[in-house]
């Protein structure tokens, strides 16, 4: 049953492609696992709209509250350019994560996603006045 449930989902996927003109590699990336900084996150797609969130968070960033579904970007993809807003987490501020502006390409192979954006410091949940440039690099890994 589930291999019949399977083929057709990809029949599916297959005909609606071939209707649409888009390539087979664009769309499996579309509800797909990415490797960001030793995390497994999970990208969704609706239309231009994006959604990076965390599908196995690495053991420290859950010291900071993160779980699977926590959201970490979202935003839309222009081309193949993304921008929206990422969030940075911390054990001092669990549930409260700090949210910039980021933006980047996505390379031309589709495998990787790389934004770039600057935030102010904190420490211990408390502003420093002082400014960061984070980048954010998602490589593909597997379909999810």
């Amino acid at each position: 049953m589930f291999f019949l449930r399977f083929l057709m989902r990809g029949l599916l996927g297959l005909a609606v492609l071939a209707i649409s003109g888009l390539s087979v590699a664009s769309d499996a990336r579309a509800d797909s696992c990415w490797d960001h900084n030793g995390s497994i996150m999970r990208l969704q797609a609706q239309g231009n709209q994006r959604w990076l969130s965390y599908e196995v968070p690495r053991n420290v960033l859950r010291q900071a509250g993160v779980q699977p579904g926590t959201l970490l970007f979202n935003g839309t993809k222009n081309g193949n350019w993304y921008s929206g807003i990422a969030r940075v987490f911390s054990k001092y501020c669990p549930g409260n994560p700090l949210e910039y502006y980021v933006e980047g390409p996505v390379r031309g192979d589709q495998l990787q996603v790389t934004v770039t954006g600057t935030r102010e410091v904190f420490k211990q949940c408390r502003p420093t006045g002082r400014m960061t440039t984070d980048t954010l690099v998602f490589t593909y890994s597997h379909d999810c």
